[in-house]
């Protein structure tokens, strides 16, 4: 009988542990999947790539995404989980021409909004020919160990409100390099990598939704329609210095 008995009880044992073991495995499964599932869900709604720095100089130096920039930004336009923002200034105090581009804004692309970064943040690090862009109040200041220092109490809360964190935001300028320059500052103080785009030049842009802001009349003359740019301007007086 006792002999009996611990085999019934052997069984029995087994028995349990194998329950308890598909049990177990049922509550993985429901707690697992679900965020498998809503990881496929969330990248297949965003329907946008990882972002990845493009091969040679222009990926080397300025940071040009791979798969978004000039040649494609077209398909992901006016999106509502996105902003877009270009990095320029309406006339830039830097020779841009020097370099083959425009010291003013020549024309955005549709859908952007214009937030000059040198009001953001002090500019260095210019090629020579170009020399020296606006040096006068900004919201941060960077020093030469790349420290960022908020230089009013607003500074934060604008930038939050140019450039939401819980959005995806395409950068652009009119070389790439301020639109780098933007990320690199962004991430550095705590913005997601993976959500920001440098999309690259609009002096390199051919698509189909170009705003043009330089009119050339019959005679030559030169003008620029900066009534037609989606401008942020910063009151530097209104804000409160730290």
């Amino acid at each position: 009988m006792n002999t009996k008995r611990r085999k019934i009880s052997a069984v029995t044992v087994g028995l349990l542990s194998a329950v308890a073991v598909l049990v177990i495995g049922l509550v993985l499964a429901l707690t697992i999947k679900p965020r498998q599932q809503a990881t496929s869900i969330e990248e297949s709604v965003s329907g946008l790539p990882a972002p990845e720095i493009t091969d040679g100089v222009r990926g080397e130096q300025f940071g040009v995404d791979k798969n978004i920039n000039e040649e494609t930004i077209d398909q992901y336009l006016k999106r509502d989980d996105a902003v877009y923002r270009d990095m320029r200034m309406l006339i830039d105090p830097g020779n841009y021409a020097a370099i083959g581009g425009d010291s003013y804004l020549s024309g955005y692309v549709d859908g952007f909004e214009v937030v000059p970064l040198p009001y953001i943040v002090n500019v260095s690090g210019l090629p020579a020919e170009v020399g020296s862009t606006y040096t006068g109040k900004t919201l941060f200041t960077q020093n030469n160990n790349g420290e960022v220092k908020a230089n009013y109490v607003e500074s934060m809360q604008i930038l939050e409100d140019l450039f939401p964190k819980d959005k995806y935001i395409f950068l652009m300028c009119g070389g790439a390099g301020y639109a780098g320059m933007t990320k690199d500052l962004l991430v550095k103080l705590g913005w997601d990598a993976n959500k920001i785009y440098n999309v690259g030049g609009y002096w390199f842009y051919e698509g189909d939704n170009n705003i043009e802001v330089k009119k050339t009349d019959d005679n030559g003359n030169v003008s620029y329609a900066f009534w037609k740019v989606p401008y942020h301007e910063i009151d530097f007086d209104r804000l409160t210095l730290r």
